[in-house]
């Protein structure tokens, strides 16, 4: 039921197909070999051979794929050593289809970037490993904004606030954003409708058992 989640979730994102899928980490590790993927999405809880030790296994094989784990694992010495041992994102379960959404196409930003084969210029090493550590690319559009380009009543400084906290976070709604960076909710809903307008953020409406659906927003 889990991979067939992830299934949908990834071949609904444009340029993705799964190629295999795998139950544990032997079996991972060996279809890595025969299909050879650009990407794999892996679990840290395994049977027969966990998370860990599979991307071990891969880099000490030098098999030239990307991972990215998505996982219910949170504890520092997890996170630590899937960060040494170079992911390119770790999601948390349980976790949303914008968030895959949105790892993918930071991922899909960065695999465009490496296939160049002439010299890069700083600026470009820069915007390559914040690609690497999955972090939005909001600066050259949105808070690049003078202030006189932005709407009536908005601040810049506010504007930074709220791109940078959904940065921070898997997702928020208003109340959350408003609460973060200190602000009235009615201002932060404001932002936040300004942003997913311009396509800088998207929007997903998650409905608990009581009560209204709750808009989550998150950043690309």
């Amino acid at each position: 039921m889990v991979r067939e989640v992830n299934r949908q979730f990834i071949e609904k994102v444009e340029h993705f197909q799964v190629i295999g899928q795998a139950s544990n980490g032997l079996d991972g590790v060996m279809q890595i070999r025969q299909h050879q993927p650009d990407l794999v999405f892996m679990d840290i809880f395994m049977p027969e051979q966990d998370g860990i030790t599979s991307l071990r296994k891969i880099r000490e094989l030098d098999l030239p794929v990307d991972v990215i784990t998505v996982t219910a694992a949170n504890d520092m010495d997890t996170v630590k050593q899937v960060l040494h041992l170079g992911v390119f994102d770790y999601i948390m379960k349980p976790f949303s289809f914008e968030r895959v959404k949105g790892t993918l196409e930071n991922y899909l930003r960065f695999k465009k970037q490496t296939q160049t084969e002439r010299e890069l210029t700083q600026g470009e090493l820069d915007q390559l490993f914040h690609y690497r550590d999955g972090q939005s690319q909001l600066e050259p559009s949105a808070l690049l904004q003078t202030e006189k380009n932005l709407p009536k009543g908005f601040n810049r400084t506010t504007l930074e606030k709220v791109v940078h906290f959904l940065q921070s976070v898997d997702g928020a709604s208003a109340e959350e954003v408003a609460s973060g960076i200190g602000i009235a909710r009615v201002t932060a809903r404001r932002y936040l409708d300004y942003l997913e307008k311009q396509e800088e953020i998207t929007m997903d409406v998650h409905y608990g058992g009581i009560g209204r659906p709750i808009n989550y927003y998150f950043s690309k």
